[in-house]
């Protein structure tokens, strides 16, 4: 067995020990944050006089052919090797030699392996950053082009105001937003560098931490080498941060289920993301929208069970931590497939804007307006309620909407109504006359449009 200890030993791992410690089965996806490491570790010591620099360029180009080989197909991971760090320095010793073994001079697997957790995460923070920046592009293309497109708003899944399409997306688009502003200010926080905290005390050797973490792109080295070892703060905040983001694609896959049912009909979602029934012919289900609201569960699992490895581990590292990486693993690629399918559900659908505005006509949800309309004639605000009341429950006995009520059936609760009460309450009227900051009137959404436009053009 391919392993980087075992002078202190004196018989064999037992196999299920093997089995159960091994962990290359999942951390070999690390393999090019590990390299990246090595390299700049290898050029450092080089740079340092710790070993020469014929020997630090001879390392470097191992690592470079053992990247190239893995990327070309040439090199395959073998279970003989107990993790991705033991088969690269393995392989690397077997191509160059002694020299090889040279590479882990003042460097421990404990900060190896929290330097390329946090590369790793890094890395996937950027791609899904780059994610939610298309779809976002996607939500706000939808946006520009449904700024007149009226539905109804709801609360309590019961309708209450006229909004439109466009006010309802810029809703998520907020969401959206603040996913991708809660992942840059994690690059920040994490912007530290572990490599040359060894083992937990540092080393003896004249490392330059400086050095390393400015050409691995950090910005300085981690301030303590216990905390440097055994920090996982960052991932749990990527992982707080994918299930908020994947709470809010649950959220709207919800919505799109049901604008999707037959009851609403507010939209159609496009075959290419819907499937069929084994016995219903007719059927054409939303299992993708259903299916990211379902893995929901799965990203949260990962926060949890993180949070739950590092509550009771004593400084510095612990064989524990191993289990910051499958679940998290699973998290990170669950949420960007996710990202990635919705955003393609929701480009594709079709959007019935004739159904969004005939129900809009329905539930009575232009009470309010009414209700202001008597306002602007000098009614309490209190008084004006009550009417309005008085007469939805008219449209309710009537089975109408206020809209069919005629002139007198509307002075039967107040001679204050006049013609123009018909123009007041009109969705048109209701929606337009919404201007304040972040409302769903045409001039709000215009200047929330044109900040979207800004924003994703700066970022």
């Amino acid at each position: 067995m391919a392993q980087l200890w075992g002078g202190r030993f004196t018989k064999e791992t037992d196999e299920l020990v093997k089995q159960f410690n091994d962990s290359l089965p999942f951390d070999k996806r690390l393999y090019e944050q590990d390299i990246r490491g090595s390299v700049v570790h290898a050029a450092m010591l080089g740079k340092q006089g710790i070993i020469t620099d014929e020997e630090a360029e001879k390392i470097i180009e191992g690592l470079g052919s053992i990247k190239a080989d893995l990327e070309e197909g040439r090199l395959e991971f073998s279970s003989q090797y107990e993790d991705i760090h033991s088969f690269v320095e393995a392989h690397l010793i077997d191509r160059i030699g002694d020299t090889g073994k040279k590479l882990h001079t003042g460097r421990s697997r404990n900060d190896q392996v929290a330097l390329d957790m946090k590369l790793y995460v890094r890395d996937e923070i950027g791609e899904t950053d780059g994610l939610l920046k298309h779809f976002l592009g996607t939500l706000l293309k939808i946006m520009k082009e449904h700024t007149h497109t009226y539905m109804p708003g709801f609360t309590h899944l019961q309708k209450a105001q006229p909004v439109t399409l466009a006010h309802h997306f810029g809703a998520y688009f907020e969401m959206f937003r603040r996913d991708r502003e809660r992942l840059g200010s994690i690059l920040e926080r994490m912007d530290t560098c572990p490599l040359g905290s060894g083992a937990l005390a540092g080393t003896t050797y004249p490392l330059d931490r400086e050095f390393s973490a400015k050409e691995l792109g950090f910005i300085r080295p981690t301030r303590n080498s216990m905390d440097g070892v055994s920090d996982r703060d960052y991932l749990i905040e990527f992982l707080g941060a994918l299930s908020i983001c994947q709470m809010h694609l649950s959220r709207f896959a919800e919505e799109m289920i049901l604008w999707n049912s037959n009851e609403y009909r507010f939209i159609e979602l496009d075959d290419a993301y819907s499937t069929g029934s084994s016995i219903m012919p007719q059927k054409k289900n939303p299992d993708i929208a259903e299916l990211v609201r379902g893995k929901t569960g799965r990203v949260y699992g990962a926060l949890t069970a993180i949070l739950t490895t590092m509550k009771g581990i004593p400084l510095a590292y612990n064989k524990d931590m191993q289990e910051d990486k499958e679940l998290s693993f699973d998290a990170i690629d669950t949420l960007k497939s996710n990202i990635r399918l919705f955003d393609g559900c929701v480009e594709t659908m079709r959007i019935r804007k004739d159904v969004m505005a005939k129900s809009a006509r329905k539930g009575f949800i232009n009470a309010t307006d009414v209700a202001d309309y008597l306002v602007g004639k000098g009614i309490p605000f209190r008084d004006a309620h009550r009417i309005s009341g008085e007469l939805v429950l008219l449209c309710i006995e009537k089975d109408c909407a206020l809209d069919d009520l005629s002139l007198e059936e509307f002075r039967s609760c107040s001679d204050r109504f006049e013609e123009d009460i018909y123009d007041a309450i009109s969705l048109k009227t209701c929606v337009e006359k919404r201007l304040t900051a972040g409302a769903p009137g045409p001039q709000a959404m215009e200047q929330a449009i044109r900040e979207a436009e800004a924003y994703l053009e700066e970022r």
